[in-house]
């Protein structure tokens, strides 16, 4: 069995020969810097990815965006309130935004010659936009929730307009970058009046375009594939829901989102793995804490494996895949993740 056949049976629900475990950091000094503006980010990144793959042969990649973070979408920009995101228009399928990460997914696919399976970093669109307001020095969250509030509609409007260039990019990065799925990260809104309703009305739905475009697009790469030990498996997007900076998600919020496997910032929610896969129903990843605090970054090789014992005791070896809260910090020693390995192929 190859590697992709053996951590594809974790990603559909089934018990395989032993539990993958999946971690990643940043390439870039700051993840944050406009790719355009320095172009270097692109082979900087990429170098980053053929470093990491070739020295640690991870069980499956996540495909890192530093540099392309920030949309670039003027009008999303520089709306002084509600109104002005009534009139948010698509960036354009042939902008260099998307172009040049479809170019860039394809080079990174290239590293891992179709050895394993590969996942690329999609932000969902409430979180590009808290990108964009966020470099305005404004409060992101309270931001969004007040706009919400001011005009739910030109929202939604300015969302459901950014997420179809989204969905366009999902498409593409499988169709012709190469990657197996996506990597949708996405949170709730923290602000007043920001209920589950209104997060169903106003965020869900740009989400879900986006997850159903990923979907489609596999569907069809898997209709095309050529048998072999890279061939396209169908479905299978990692839905993130991204405690940054220590946020609170509603996890209940995210049961419906169209994705095969959920990944959640379970020590930041205190939602541990089997909770988590008992209320998504679906495959898991996950369980460490990622900050330079966590065990995984501070604990001996014995309490960093004793951590990874009690974590597959608690969610079983079904469906389960081992991992972070989020991205790791840069430079973490990969040994530290070697131990986690070696825990969970003996358990």
């Amino acid at each position: 069995m190859n590697k992709r056949e053996w951590v594809l049976r974790s990603f559909r629900d089934e018990y395989a020969e032993k539990v993958p475990a999946g971690f990643w950091f940043h390439f870039v000094p700051d993840e944050l810097e406009d790719g355009f503006a320095d172009p270097s980010l692109f082979e900087k990144n990429l170098a980053g990815h053929r470093a990491y793959y070739g020295e640690f042969q991870p069980d499956f990649m996540k495909i890192m965006t530093d540099g392309f973070f920030v949309y670039p979408n003027a009008r999303l920009r520089d709306a002084r309130n509600a109104g002005d995101l009534g009139e948010v228009v698509s960036i354009g399928a042939a902008h260099p935004w998307i172009e040049k990460q479809v170019a860039f997914a394809k080079a990174v696919t290239g590293i891992f010659g179709g050895e394993v399976l590969s996942f690329y970093n999609i932000f969902a669109p409430a979180t590009i936009f808290k990108f964009i307001r966020r470099s305005s020095g404004r409060d992101a969250d309270a931001d969004l929730a007040a706009l919400i509030a001011e005009d739910r509609d030109a929202v939604r409007h300015a969302l459901d307009t950014a997420a179809g260039d989204l969905a366009l990019l999902a498409r593409r990065v499988i169709l012709e970058g190469g990657a197996d799925g996506i990597y949708f990260s996405t949170q709730d809104v923290n602000g007043p009046g920001m209920t589950r309703a209104l997060h169903d009305e106003v965020l869900f739905p740009g989400d879900a375009l986006v997850l159903e475009a990923a979907n489609a697009a596999a569907k069809e790469a898997a209709a095309g594939r050529q048998d072999g030990p890279s061939a396209r498996v169908g479905p299978l997007n990692i839905l993130h829901i991204c405690g940054y900076e220590g946020h609170r998600n509603d996890l209940g919020r995210f049961v419906s989102y169209p994705a095969q496997i959920f990944n959640w910032a379970s020590v930041i929610e205190g939602v541990p793995l089997g909770e988590g896969k008992r209320l998504f129903g679906k495959p898991v990843i996950g369980g460490f804490a990622n900050t330079a605090d966590g065990v995984l970054c501070r604990g001996s090789e014995r309490e960093v494996k004793a951590e990874t014992r009690r974590l597959l005791s608690e969610a079983g070896r079904k469906g389960v895949v081992l991992g972070a809260d989020c991205t790791i910090p840069r430079g973490a020693d990969l040994r530290r993740l070697q131990w986690v390995r070696e825990a969970a192929s003996s358990v």
